[in-house]
């Protein structure tokens, strides 16, 4: 009976997922598992569990590609600091720090997104789904107010009065890999983190930019700290972006390059002299060998 049971299950779940294939396989898709994700959790779940989860395998799998780079041979051309391989034991205690950080740090923070969006009216269900179109400008304008609150208050922590005691924890890798992006003081994290709930606060019209927009900021900083300048990164269509061999300098130089995304900022208050000095003499020295 038990088997039975299973089967009639499986066959009525595999039904409901057909009905949901009119014209659009890859839309169908979406809403059949978004609809199933809604009617099987309560939004309470959704924007507190699941969103922990959802941060926490997007994180790891986007650090995945740069923490296998250093294995393969070929990749190695790409690496920015080539004589700073990466090691065990710093990956290992970047690893350990993550995981607190993670826990008893960003979870806190993330179990407001409910509070938030019931006292704002932001909508779940999938009728009110946005165009793709429509999330995508609202990321980019989140990723513009992210990245200004990040250039001064980044800049900010390292005055010299200050540094010691908050962001000079996450400059002990003076040559970054992937997992460094989010290895920061707790005051740290509270701090330019509050950049990414701006765009939040004022763009957000459907639950689903705030995930769209977690998408864009994880590749993001984990793109600018995996310590190889890959020439095939989709992310260097973006005008302005800064990447990782800019934010690279950032760690191996501990001056100029604040900016988290675009170099708009560096440029307008020039704080990318160095960096462009380097680069200069970077690219003198090719020429001459």
């Amino acid at each position: 009976m038990a088997e039975n049971g299973t089967i009639l299950t499986t066959v009525r779940l595999a039904t409901e997922y057909l009905e949901y294939l009119p014209h659009n396989p890859l839309r169908s898709t979406m809403e059949y598992y978004w609809t199933s994700m809604l009617t099987n959790y309560s939004k309470f779940d959704v924007a507190t569990w699941i969103s922990f989860l959802y941060h926490e395998v997007l994180y790891f799998a986007i650090c995945l590609p740069a923490f296998l780079c250093q294995f393969i041979p070929a990749m190695q051309k790409y690496k920015i600091q080539q004589e700073k391989p990466e090691s065990f034991d710093n990956q290992w205690k970047c690893f350990k720090l993550l995981v607190l950080n993670h826990f008893f740090v960003q979870f806190p923070l993330i179990l407001g997104t409910y509070t938030f969006t019931e006292l704002f009216g932001i909508p779940y269900d999938w009728e009110s789904m946005p165009a793709w179109y429509d999330t995508a400008w609202r990321v980019y304008l989140c990723a513009v107010f992210e990245d200004t609150w990040h250039y001064f208050m980044h800049r900010l922590l390292h005055h010299k009065r200050i540094y010691k005691y908050i962001h000079k924890l996450h400059h002990n890798f003076q040559a970054p890999f992937g997992m460094v992006a989010e290895y920061a003081h707790p005051v740290e994290t509270v701090v330019l983190g509050f950049g990414f709930f701006i765009g939040v606060l004022l763009l957000t019209n459907h639950f689903i930019m705030i995930w769209a927009w977690l998408l864009f900021r994880l590749f993001e900083t984990v793109d600018v700290h995996t310590g190889y300048d890959l020439p095939f990164n989709p992310l260097h269509l973006l005008p302005f972006y800064g990447g990782a061999r800019f934010h690279d300098f950032h760690h191996m130089n501990f001056q100029g390059n604040y900016s988290s995304t675009f170099t708009w900022w560096d440029k307008i208050f020039g704080t990318d002299q160095q960096f462009k000095e380097f680069t200069a003499k970077q690219e003198k020295s090719l020429k001459s060998d």
